[in-house]
């Protein structure tokens, strides 16, 4: 027995429509079976852990003599252009990442111990890895 003869009794029946509620538009009905996050920011947090952080790398005595003697050539010499590498600490997470900046020193400030680019980045001599002069 096929399908359309099991139900031939109700097959050819008009379409219930209620006289209480109103018609709901396509939209509407397939919005009830769209995908939802169940776990809000479930997601966000799964890409979190993965992303990796790397320690701050501890420098040696002739890196920080090498980092040193730039910081005092950059002190006597205005708007020299370098390249730094530095260690930025992750503000959500143990650990930090290494950025590489090439831009030009407006000022080292020695009582802060920090450099000032002419952009506005600011970096700080302990988290300084390498100075290139451009």
């Amino acid at each position: 027995m096929s399908d359309t003869e099991r139900y031939s009794d109700i097959i050819h029946l008009p379409h219930h429509q209620s006289e209480k509620r109103p018609h709901m538009s396509n939209y509407d009905r397939a919005a009830q079976f769209s995908p939802f996050a169940a776990l809000k920011g479930y997601e966000e947090q799964i890409d979190e852990a993965a992303r990796y952080t790397y320690g701050q790398a501890e420098l040696d005595e002739s890196q920080k003599s090498a980092i040193n003697e730039k910081l005092v050539y950059l002190s006597r010499h205005e708007g020299v252009r370098v390249g730094v590498t530095y260690f930025r600490k992750d503000e959500h997470k143990e650990g930090g990442a290494f950025v590489t900046l090439k831009g030009t020193v407006k000022k080292v400030d020695e009582v802060n111990r920090k450099l000032v680019f002419e952009d506005g980045t600011i970096v700080r001599f302990h988290e300084l890895i390498e100075i290139e002069l451009l």
